[in-house]
């Protein structure tokens, strides 16, 4: 069994989780497990494998997630993460959108388990030692009793999959967008204790709706891991706290104010690699959730970022903003 450690993880998003916001989560977090956004196999076979694949060494643990439903294709990417250094490669299982399906992948190779069991098996011959892991749902429009959840389950696994992330809501693929998927469809989470009731040789986290860790601590006490989605990207600060509270972690977390700083000086290195700024410091908006000038912190950086020719001194700037208005006295602030 390829074992993986008992973790808190962000779920891989579209447009979210790319390298920089990864980065981020780390200076943040040293024990949260990271995802990559989904990276179709074909992209990478036919196109910039270094660019796609691309992380900073800060990131570990950090997996790769795939999406594609060609073993063969399949097989030469698992072994292309494996050769970069990923810590665990993942098939998208989960996703409900139009453009995925019609590429088929994501939620729809729930309905056919021996093919998602054939490309894990591939994915395990390329990715060699590195773990082969599996996102899903726990059901896809009418597939979506628990008896149909086992069999996907218990086929997959035979290809050498033991662990699965299950975001606990079924996926209607017809009818709802990727957004309302995340949010219409009943929450389920007995379905995932079941799970690892009547798999107790494999390991499953949990996803789906987890918007804290007072939230979180009981499934990842009960269960393999927890993957928080969204919340972790609005309030990326939320993540100050999981070293200490999962993993026993005796080192102070970093303040809002020493994270922001030290992205400063990776905002200089990306940009001398050609990355846009906006792209950098979008990810930096939820910072400051909750605290005074947090939307003239967002706004800084929003107006910063698109000016042209514009640098690091964007976040500097802004950071010195918020730091001086949340040093003045409450009456001195502006309406």
């Amino acid at each position: 069994m390829a074992f993986i450690k008992k973790h808190i993880s962000i779920a891989p998003m579209m447009e979210c989780t790319d390298k920089h916001f990864r980065f981020l989560a780390r200076l943040i977090s040293k024990h949260v497990r990271l995802y990559t956004e989904m990276v179709t196999a074909p992209a990478i076979v036919h196109g910039k494998k270094e660019f796609l694949l691309a992380y900073d060494p800060s990131e570990h643990p950090v997996a790769l997630q795939l999406g594609g439903s060609n073993a063969d294709e399949l097989e030469r990417c698992a072994a292309l993460g494996a050769e970069m250094g990923y810590d665990e490669i993942n098939l998208n299982c989960g996703c409900p959108s139009d453009r995925v399906q019609s590429g088929k992948f994501g939620a729809c190779l729930m309905a056919e388990p021996s093919l998602v069991r054939d490309c894990v098996s591939a994915m395990v011959r390329g990715a060699g030692a590195v773990p082969v892991t599996v996102k899903c749902r726990i059901g896809i429009d009418d597939k979506d009793s628990y008896e149909e959840l086992k069999t996907f389950v218990a086929t997959v696994a035979e290809g050498g999959c033991d662990f699965f992330a299950v975001h606990a809501r079924k996926a209607w693929l017809k009818g709802l967008s990727p957004k309302e998927n995340r949010e219409k469809p009943p929450l389920n989470y007995e379905t995932v204790r079941r799970l690892k009731q009547d798999f107790p040789q494999l390991q499953f986290a949990l996803n789906g709706g987890i918007v804290s860790l007072d939230q979180a601590e009981p499934w990842f006490h009960e269960l393999d891991g927890v993957m928080i989605g969204r919340e972790a990207y609005r309030d990326p600060m939320m993540l100050a706290a999981v070293d200490a509270r999962f993993h026993g972690a005796t080192d102070v977390a970093p303040t809002t104010e020493e994270v922001a700083r030290a992205y400063i000086p990776y905002v200089r290195d990306q940009m001398a690699r050609g990355e846009r700024l906006h792209f950098i410091v979008r990810h930096l908006h939820g910072l400051f959730l909750g605290a005074k000038g947090a939307k003239a912190w967002r706004t800084a950086l929003a107006e910063g970022g698109a000016r042209p020719g514009a640098g690091a001194e964007v976040v500097e700037r802004a950071l010195d903003g918020i730091l001086n208005l949340a040093a003045r006295p409450q009456e001195e602030e502006e309406g």
